[in-house]
């Protein structure tokens, strides 16, 4: 095996392990947030507070330095609406978290109802498991709305939480598999390789 072609692999084992720690990271948060839902949902509404109004600034200066398109007035309200919603929720995180559990819950009772109804009307293949996702929606809907505005403390922060952690298993998955193909490719590469002196020796005609 050449040089670059090593230095190449090493590289991506490298890349490879760095995906694994990250992984490990966003893990241990999700764990962690988990067990602190109050905290994780703090969190995670000013981090999407901090988000809007970046963004907002971004898209507000993208809108002026291309401000001869068609589209100028349009990229400048929605950047403002951004700017305005990132500010809201820095400010009052507790009340933008009971808004988006009330969203959440919403949002589960209409999937749940139309999962249900679809399943009942088109019986397809997946009739049963159309159903019983349904029926989960459904429940968990009238779960976070029956509780609501207590439910907003922990709603949020779960499923911050378990983003993490889905993310973090993916990452971890993605970097262990990466690293066994290459170390798959290093192994096919060696295997029918002769040596310096495995060549063998030419005949002489007596």
């Amino acid at each position: 095996m050449t040089k670059p072609a090593k230095d190449e692999k090493a590289k991506l084992r490298r890349g490879f392990g760095r995906l694994v720690a990250l992984g490990v990271l966003l893990v241990v948060a999700g764990l962690v947030g988990l067990v602190y839902t109050g905290v994780a949902t703090l969190t995670s509404m000013l981090l999407f507070g901090w988000l809007l109004l970046i963004g907002g600034v971004v898209g507000l200066l993208h809108a002026i330095e291309g401000r001869g398109s068609n589209f100028f007035w349009l990229a400048v309200i929605v950047a403002a609406l951004n700017i305005a919603a990132g500010v809201v929720i820095l400010k009052s995180p507790d009340a933008a978290a009971d808004a988006l559990a009330m969203f959440a819950a919403l949002l589960f009772l209409t999937a749940g109802l139309f999962r249900l109804v679809g399943g009942l009307v088109v019986r397809g293949p997946q009739f049963g498991l159309t159903l019983l996702l349904g029926a989960f929606d459904l429940l968990l809907g009238i779960l976070v709305l029956g509780s609501w505005p207590s439910s907003s403390q922990y709603v949020i922060g779960t499923f911050f939480s378990l983003a993490l952690l889905f993310d973090g298993l993916g990452l971890i998955a993605t970097g262990f598999g990466g690293r066994r193909i290459v170390g798959m490719v290093e192994d096919a590469s060696g295997v029918g390789k002769a040596g310096p002196g495995d060549a063998s020796k030419p005949v002489q005609a007596e």
